[in-house]
């Protein structure tokens, strides 16, 4: 009877100890999986004139009581007649309703300024965008750009979006007491006492608009406008814009998604903080959509949502816009809470290609990556390279791959229902998303619910799927089911119970020198009429027996043992 070998347990004891303590470099020998090969172009940073408009001296007052709309708007009008320069917003306290940008802006919010977007939900008009993937009428953004080109927004000031009177809130998400002080302040409670919204309007506008949607009309204006409090603006949108650059401020409190650049390109996004109350809906950090020749470095982000995501549409309508997002660079990035630290989807229907992570640590997020999609959405995610990913206190999966997703936190909610049918193929067509070349390197995390979860689609399942120099404790291990070509090199999972890897109808997996507990008992479990190909390399000595676990409808000749 084959056993573990020493080596092994020791090895396995040795990391789990050492890798808190040691440079990550030196966490792994042999060849590193660094096969990045993407050439990124180079972006352009914007310049602009050099001269400064002062918002105080076209009427605007830093008292916290005055409304400057019409000072900023004049100070960004007159930067703009004479060919561009820097609007400065000096310390103080600057109530504005929204801000619209213009091209060779260069927007300063110097330290000490707190930039307050009003509260007066009227103060927004509606224009039509995309939010969610949907092309639909929408509260103007509080900063807003379109069309732009050579544009910034830097400095060390605060932009705070007034998120609180725009959200609605979900009574588990709050303590009995923050609940009972937050309906006390106005707003109105649904039927079933579940969510606090600022108004019936608002409430009543989360049905209304579905009724719109389902219609399938073109969006109209008069039709949303009974739905004003409903429609959440984003903090800052740039849509079709060229040359842009976030560098320096505080962007927070968003009413729904904090930072979108939409069908924008040369983007550089560095040294910002990205700020939302960890309960408010669509709280999202950034979200790149439909954007290439992108560089985000040197963030934070504390979120509601997911916290870096790229996106590119939503189903058919997605497909038709046909524009990935694609030349992407993140990296020197710190996440706290967020639904996902890096996020691709769920609206990818346009494609996303060509993006590089790393570098980056998330510390209490409630998934690490997170690749997610459905049925519908149609679209190709591809050449995807995330290395040196560090990460502690993860309360779902450190990596997740969902093609099920439904709109769902990875954190089990009330009422949330999970299942889904992996075995039902469904036919394939332009309207299925596919995921394919990903490669994930040298990640490590300390804590968490599950080490890797990848569920593809039995008609489309996850292809070319590399996972290397990997070491993840955790209380479950992985599972992989409709995976296809897929790589565990150098991987070490150690969860609380087994078994440590385990796949269903899944093809050509290859495991090799992975690192698991000695004392659990399955390393590996097969399940599924599908398994096939299934490679074990430079795996030591085992007990075929008591480590391998097959059912009944899995032959043992899909095992293939090898050096």
């Amino acid at each position: 009877m084959k056993t573990l070998s020493k080596y092994s347990i020791c090895v396995g004891v040795l990391f789990l100890v050492a890798s808190l303590t040691v440079s990550p470099h030196s966490l792994y020998s042999g060849n590193e999986a660094d096969q990045t090969s993407l050439r990124f172009p180079e972006i352009p940073l914007p310049s602009f004139p050099d001269k400064q408009f002062n918002i105080v001296d076209y009427g605007a007052v830093g008292d916290g009581k005055t409304m400057n709309t019409e000072a900023i708007a004049k100070a960004i009008s007159a930067c703009a007649a004479t060919g561009g320069g820097k609007v400065v917003i000096p310390a103080g306290i600057w109530l504005t309703g929204p801000i619209q940008l213009q091209s060779n802006l260069n927007l300063h919010v110097a330290r000490g300024a707190l930039v307050i977007f009003s509260p007066q939900r009227t103060d927004y008009p509606l224009i039509e965008t995309w939010y969610e993937g949907r092309l639909e009428y929408r509260c103007m953004p509080p900063l807003f750009g379109e069309n732009l080109e050579n544009i910034a927004i830097t400095g060390a000031g605060v932009f705070d979006g007034s998120g609180e009177v725009w959200r609605p809130v979900k009574k588990f998400k709050l303590t009995a007491m923050q609940w009972k002080e937050l309906v006390a302040s106005g707003g109105v409670v649904d039927q079933k006492g579940s969510t606090w919204w600022p108004s019936a309007a608002a409430m009543n506008g989360a049905d209304e608009i579905e009724i719109l949607r389902q219609s399938n009309k073109p969006p109209v204006r008069a039709a949303f406008e009974k739905l004003r409090d409903f429609l959440r603006p984003v903090l800052l949108q740039l849509s079709r814009c060229n040359k842009v650059l976030l560098d320096g401020p505080t962007f927070q409190n968003s009413p729904a998604w904090n930072l979108h650049p939409l069908m924008s390109e040369n983007i550089t996004i560095r040294n910002v903080t990205v700020r939302n109350p960890w309960y408010s809906q669509n709280g999202d950090g950034l979200d790149l959509e439909s954007c290439r020749n992108v560089a985000v470095y040197n963030c934070n982000f504390d979120v509601g949502d997911d916290a870096i995501c790229l996106k590119s549409g939503r189903d058919e309508a997605g497909r038709r816009r046909g524009m990935p997002t694609e030349n992407v660079q993140i990296y020197d990035c710190i996440v706290y809470h967020g639904h996902g630290g890096f996020v691709i989807g769920s609206e990818m229907s346009g494609g996303v290609r060509n993006i590089e992570v790393r570098d980056c640590t998330f510390i209490g997020t409630d998934t690490g990556l997170r690749f997610k999609s459905t049925r519908g959405r149609g679209g190709v995610v591809e050449n995807i390279y995330v290395k040196r990913i560090f990460m502690k206190d993860i309360p779902a999966a450190v990596i997740t791959f969902n093609l099920y997703y439904s709109g769902q936190s990875p954190i089990v909610e009330p009422g949330q229902a999970s299942s889904f049918d992996s075995e039902q193929a469904a036919p394939v067509s332009a309207a299925t998303p596919q995921f394919r070349n990903i490669f994930i390197s040298e990640v490590i995390a300390r804590g968490a619910a599950q080490a890797v979860e990848m569920l593809g689609l039995p008609e489309m399942p996850l292809h070319n799927i590399e996972l290397t120099n990997i070491s993840i404790s955790a209380q479950k291990g992985l599972l992989g089911m409709n995976v296809d070509h897929i790589r565990l090199t150098n991987v070490e999972i150690l969860p609380q119970a087994g078994p440590v890897l385990a796949f269903h109808n899944s093809t050509n997996v290859t495991i090799a020198a992975p690192r698991f507990p000695a004392e659990l008992e399955t390393l590996l479990s097969l399940s599924g009429k599908k398994t096939a190909g299934i490679n074990l390399c430079k795996i030591g000595a085992l007990d075929a027996k008591k480590h391998l676990k097959l059912a009944p409808e899995v032959n043992a000749t899909v095992l293939h043992w090898g050096n």
